[in-house]
């Protein structure tokens, strides 16, 4: 028989593994109706590798279905990419109003507050950003970039307070990958407009 610490290792991975398949990851990566064997546009395969991208596969994963795919130009995919955004931080904020409903200490609940304010912002910002990706670029690229600080303010609260709920971390996780994305697009249609702005 194995010593009890390896035991302890081997349900620590197990279960760890399975509270993590239990994410509710349809809801933050967009499924598509399709397999994943789809040619990524090229708009996509440049994005994807941008220099802010802080995961290729998430990206090319994210931005694998047709209508993201069919994308005529970085305006139309920067569109799709604060829609997904946008939907993202839905998505995670239900997680942590969720987590708020349940009993815990009085600072938990002011770090998970924080938090929720955050998602807020994003939501609020991600679509505001859609509306300003042809009038105004630089202003969009800023607007993403102040998301990312808000979510990594969030993060900071949540490890200060101890607060161990992996579904919120990876929901942060996911939405630093937006905006990741976000800002790589917004920096791109700053580049291809120069004299505009």
């Amino acid at each position: 028989m194995a010593p009890p610490n390896q035991l302890c290792l081997v349900l620590v991975i197990f279960l760890s593994i399975f509270s993590l398949s239990s994410l509710p990851t349809s809801a933050i990566i967009p499924k598509a109706n399709v397999s994943l064997l789809i040619p990524s546009s090229q708009l996509v395969e440049n994005l994807c590798s941008g220099k802010a991208i802080q995961n290729r596969r998430f990206c090319l994963k994210a931005l694998s279905t047709p209508e993201v795919i069919s994308a005529m130009d970085t305006t139309q995919l920067g569109t799709f990419i604060m829609k997904l955004g946008a939907a993202n931080a839905k998505a995670t904020l239900n997680v942590y109003n969720e987590i708020i409903k349940k009993p815990g200490s009085p600072q938990a609940l002011k770090d998970l507050n924080c938090c929720v304010e955050a998602y807020k912002y994003a939501i609020l910002s991600f679509e505001m950003v859609s509306s300003e990706l042809v009038k105004d670029p630089q202003t969009a690229n800023y607007d993403v970039a102040v998301i990312g600080l808000e979510i990594a303010n969030c993060e900071k609260e949540l490890i200060n307070a101890k607060v161990q709920t992996p579904r919120l971390f990876v929901g942060n996780r996911f939405m630093k990958y937006y905006v990741s994305m976000g800002y790589e697009i917004t920096s791109n249609l700053e580049l291809e407009n120069p004299n505009e702005y």
